[in-house]
Parts: C-alpha cells; sequence; structure tokens
C-alpha cells in the first residue's frame, strides 16, 4: 500500500540519530531517550507510518518555567523524544530549502553557525566602524503570528507534508508544570540552542 507522502526511512533514522546526539530531557509522555531506544525499531516504524500517512499529529509539549532576569517566567517548551524525531525530519527536508533564503550576517539557530561566529564577527567590525546598533525583540517567540510565518513558509516550501506537520507543531498545546493544558494562537516555543514551533 502506498503512502500519501513519501518519506524514506532511512530519513528517519537519521533523524534519531541526531536526536540521540543532542539528547534532551524527557516531555510530556515522561518518556527518556534510553526508554524510547528500548524499542526503538517500533517507535521509528511508527513515526515513519503516522508521517507518511499523514496522521502524524504532535503531543503538547511539556513546559518548563524559567525566571526571567527581568522578572516572570518565560515558558520554553519541552517534545516528547518522538517529537523530536518527527520534527528533525522536517528540519531535514526544511533546512536546505531555507537555508540560502538567510542573510549572511544570520547566526540564530543556524547549521554550522555559532554565537563565537557571531562575536568573532562583531570584534572584527569594532575595528572598522564607529557606531554600534544593538536591538532585541521583546518576546520575540512568544509573539510570531502563525499565518504570517506559513505564509513566508509557503513561500519557499511547496512540500505538502512538511507544511502540514509545521502547521501542526505551531497549534501544539502547552502543558504548564501545573497540568493544564493551553491552547496556542501565537508564537513558538523555544528552549536553548533548539526551537520547537
Amino acid at each position: 500500500m502506498t503512502k500519501p507522502y513519501q518519506i524514506s526511512k532511512h530519513l528517519v533514522w537519521k533523524a534519531y540519530q541526531q536526536v540521540k546526539a543532542n539528547g534532551g530531557a524527557a516531555g510530556v509522555d515522561r518518556q527518556s531517550l534510553q526508554a524510547f531506544e528500548a524499542k526503538l525499531k517500533d517507535n521509528l516504524y511508527k513515526i515513519w507510518n503516522r508521517l507518511s500517512s499523514g496522521s502524524y499529529f504532535p503531543p503538547p509539549v511539556r513546559g518548563v518555567g524559567i525566571p526571567k532576569k527581568s522578572g516572570g517566567m518565560r515558558m520554553p517548551g519541552v517534545s516528547t523524544v518522538a517529537d523530536r524525531v518527527a520534527q528533525s525530519v522536517v528540519k531535514m527536508v526544511l533546512e536546505p530549502i531555507l537555508e540560502p533564503v538567510f542573510h549572511e550576517d544570520s547566526y540564530g539557530y543556524r547549521p554550522g553557525r555559532s554565537a563565537h561566529d557571531a562575536i568573532a564577527v562583531v570584534r572584527k567590525r569594532n575595528w572598522e566602524y564607529d557606531w554600534v546598533l544593538e536591538f532585541d525583540i521583546k518576546g520575540l517567540f512568544d509573539n510570531i503570528d502563525h499565518e504570517l510565518l506559513m505564509r513566508a513558509l509557503r513561500k519557499h516550501c511547496q512540500t505538502p507534508w512538511v507544511l502540514l506537520y509545521v502547521e501542526r507543531w505551531l497549534k501544539a498545546p502547552i502543558e504548564t508544570p501545573e497540568g493544564e493544558l493551553i491552547e496556542r494562537t501565537k508564537g513558538t516555543l523555544c528552549a536553548n540552542s533548539r526551537c520547537r514551533l
């Protein structure tokens, strides 16, 4: 039986290897990477089958409250191991499409670029220019408009299953530390160097 979306099992395997290399905490299902690996073949097959058939729906994201220096809390999300594998599948397809579109001076969440690379460029330019312009967009990840993001993505990517799953990840609820599910209508969930839609 043919699946609606052609996603190779090898791609799912490579995605799992990336997730394993990154490590990370358990999501809402409390399943560790080690527990996921106990039934690795079955778990990877299930992810592949659901992604290929269009029936993959991301589980809620476990919100982890982190105090802000300025007061208040930020709530980055921790995805389940299986969801991180599925996200990595999409990332491996999407990244080569979007990477050429980014500005040369963009460093955040880019492959082969780090904060140290950005600092090196700033240091070099300090000798070339007499002025510095610094800005921060307050609450950027908390306020990204889902429709605008999807419109921008559709401009560069026409792969139906990638668009389908990105939109589902954007809408996946977050589970607070108290167990409350919060629906999301805007924003993305980001933690450390990994970004979760």
